[in-house]
């Protein structure tokens, strides 16, 4: 049994939630989050031996931090997992190395999240690869609503072993509308000026941390023109999608598409703002 407690976030997640517990059962210490399902979730983590607690959903950083603080932990780290994740035998593993080397200085690593599309990795396509999913829980912290950014009070390492992602587990048809829900609050965010207000092209560019990178990169990239073409022709030609084959070109189209949602929603919005105001005045 590994000194490492888990946690899981879930609504509606029967399909995919025993896949994930089984990938931790390693662990003594498994807490599900639920946002109030109304599926067999909540049974289902119970009766493979979770600990469950709810909360009713607001936004994704609100919500996660809540997990991080209300829950008592058994131990000091916490692996952090979505229900279409999967922790391979390597990293389960690895985290229980790091966990017990009591190394004061680190507060969180980061690993490489592998998507898989069509029983394919997405070794190219896959955008943003490394996430910070070990941590210390009291010195973790999210912020931005959607896509959220997770801060960490200390030094973050890295480690080799991957984490499994299946984001298409439930269809194709899944996988659009919770991105349309996403660029929903994307575009709130853009027009009503939630995001980082002065974004840097140095700090996009060489910050020394990958989540600051991507903070400040995606704020530039709300200013660009013509964002679903450049997100496509990014992830086509420099990040070569077409190297994983169809599941790549695929994955770059349904990219781009969820890039221009965004785009007409934004619109949208401001377009509602403007006829408000006239109306007022």
């Amino acid at each position: 049994m590994k000194h490492v407690s888990v946690l899981i976030l879930t609504l509606n997640e029967e399909q995919d939630l025993p896949g994930a517990l089984a990938s931790v059962s390693w662990s003594d210490d498994v807490h599900v989050f639920d946002s109030f399902s109304t599926d067999a979730t909540v049974s289902i983590a119970e009766g493979l031996g979770a600990k469950v607690s709810q909360r009713v959903f607001d936004n994704y950083a609100t919500h996660r931090n809540a997990a991080l603080n209300q829950i008592r932990f058994r131990y000091p780290w916490v692996l952090l997992m979505d229900a279409d994740e999967r922790c391979t035998p390597a990293l389960a593993d690895e985290v229980e190395r790091v966990a017990t080397s009591n190394d004061p200085d680190t507060a969180a690593y980061r690993l490489r999240r592998r998507d898989y599309f069509e029983n394919r990795w997405l070794r190219h396509a896959q955008i943003s690869p490394w996430y910070v999913r070990l941590v210390r829980p009291e010195l973790a912290r999210y912020i931005r609503e959607i896509n959220e950014v997770l801060e960490i009070a200390g030094k973050v390492g890295e480690l080799e072993s991957p984490l499994d992602h299946y984001p298409f587990s439930k269809g194709v048809g899944h996988w659009l509308r919770k991105h349309d829900l996403y660029s929903s609050m994307e575009a709130r965010l853009i027009v009503e000026g939630s995001g980082l207000q002065n974004p840097s092209l140095r700090a996009a560019l060489a910050g020394g941390d990958f989540h600051e990178r991507r903070l400040h990169q995606k704020a530039l990239f709300y200013r660009m023109p013509g964002r679903p073409l450049l997100k496509w022709l990014y992830m086509v030609f420099m990040r070569r999608a077409f190297l994983d084959g169809r599941p790549g070109l695929t994955y770059a189209h349904l990219q781009a598409i969820y890039e221009y949602m965004i785009v007409l929603k934004t619109r949208e919005l401001r377009e509602q703002a403007a006829l408000e105001s006239r109306s007022r005045g």
